[in-house]
């Protein structure tokens, strides 16, 4: 009895209505970016834009968010700061998201897409300061577990809503529809989610001084995030690849609602894998369990290289893919939590996000651009070499620094 009692006591600390309301949110907005993610390739070739343009639009995106994240995670520092930031963050990535809709070339969608990958960035770090500082660090692994499984689950939604409404309205109006959930994310925070926990000073020391600050494990941890990331590409380009394999034989359409399907399934892979990896993260080095999903970070990109049109190859190239997410945002956002001091928490957030979103845009750009110049296999084959470096880098090399992580 008692040790039941204890279990309940356990599942109160950390699911919080903090958590929920972090795990709702995440839901309704990544079931919008993620519907118009789907749209956009097809929106992109019908503005007549080469597969370097997604590339490029990706990367440059991604990058942006990236080094917002980095701004967005020293004002993380500031405690009431926390919660505007997110509620704002998420109500701008909404709004841009319509404006996919207006564009009658590639830069529209390009300036439009940056604006609201920096709002997303700009909100990351506090929303997930306010994660950790939400629960015990016990069961962090849990709440951050849930949250990327909710946050993916919306991605599940995202790409089966695209085809409900790319079938029923217009191009445009799919971009105006996939708005709406944005929308309704930023209501949902700013509804549950409390800007409460852990004391933190409210002048928070200078970025160079938070920096220094940062202990040498979450230094390493950088390098190998960093080099993974170079390989590490857009999930945008899985499904061009699907849709160029299949399309000489399915035809256009057929293709890009299958290349959709595809994608719903990474993402329920991804789902269903993040709330387990975190549980287990709980109970085993984080950093070990990370070293796993580098690995089928690589197998991704070998599976992309020498992918076939056989459809059930490419639903285990997408199911890889997931599985590979899953690991990589629960793990990573969780060794930050664990390895940096709770005054400079945001930042750290914000430096793992900005040297991730370098590696975005060097690998989001760079397989395009080779893709374009060289073809699909040497493209990804690369992409495989630096995610292969990147993982073997990751391991531990003394046992001490296994034990920190």
């Amino acid at each position: 009895m008692a040790q039941g009692t204890g279990m309940t006591t356990t599942k109160r600390k950390w699911l919080t209505r903090t958590v929920a309301g972090v795990a709702i949110a995440s839901f309704l907005s990544d079931a919008g970016h993620e519907a118009a993610t789907t749209a956009l390739p097809t929106a992109l070739a019908a503005l007549g834009a080469a597969p370097a343009v997604l590339g490029v639009i990706e990367g440059v995106a991604d990058g942006l968010s990236s080094f917002a994240k980095l701004y967005g995670g020293q004002l993380a520092n500031r405690p009431h700061l926390r919660k505007p930031l997110a509620v704002i963050g998420y109500f701008v990535t909404g709004l841009t998201i319509a404006l996919y809709g207006l564009a009658t070339g590639w830069w529209h969608v390009l300036a439009a897409r940056s604006v609201g990958w920096m709002a997303r960035g700009i909100r990351g770090p506090a929303r997930d300061t306010l994660l950790t500082e939400a629960v015990p660090a016990e069961v962090r692994g849990r709440a951050f577990g849930l949250h990327r499984a909710m946050d993916t689950a919306g991605a599940v939604v995202g790409p089966l809503l695209a085809m409900v409404l790319v079938a029923r309205v217009t191009l445009p109006a799919v971009f105006w529809w996939a708005a709406v959930p944005g929308m309704l994310a930023a209501l949902a925070f700013g509804a549950l989610v409390h800007a409460d926990g852990q004391p933190v000073p409210q002048r928070p020391p200078p970025f160079a001084d938070s920096l220094r600050a940062m202990p040498a494990a979450y230094r390493r941890l950088l390098v190998a995030v960093f080099l993974f990331g170079c390989g590490d590409f857009a999930r945008t380009l899985l499904i061009l690849r699907a849709i160029q394999l299949l399309a000489p034989e399915h035809g256009a359409v057929a293709a890009a609602a299958t290349a959709a399907l595809l994608y719903a399934g990474h993402n329920v892979v991804h789902a269903l894998a993040s709330y387990p990896v975190g549980h287990l993260a709980d109970s085993i080095s984080p950093r070990k369990l990370l070293v796993v999903g580098y690995a089928l970070g690589a197998a991704t990109a070998l599976l992309a290289a020498f992918a076939t049109p056989s459809v059930p190859l490419l639903a285990l190239l997408f199911a890889v893919a997931g599985l590979t997410l899953a690991f990589e945002d629960t793990l990573e956002a969780l060794l930050v939590a664990r390895l940096v001091p709770a005054p400079v928490r945001g930042t750290g957030f914000g430096v793992m996000a900005a040297t991730n979103g370098v590696g975005d845009l060097i690998s989001s750009a760079f397989v395009g651009l080779l893709w374009t110049m060289s073809g699909a296999t040497t493209a990804f084959l690369a992409a495989a070499a630096l995610c292969a470096a990147g993982t073997v880098l990751l391991v531990p090399r003394a046992p001490e620094e296994a034990a920190l992580a």
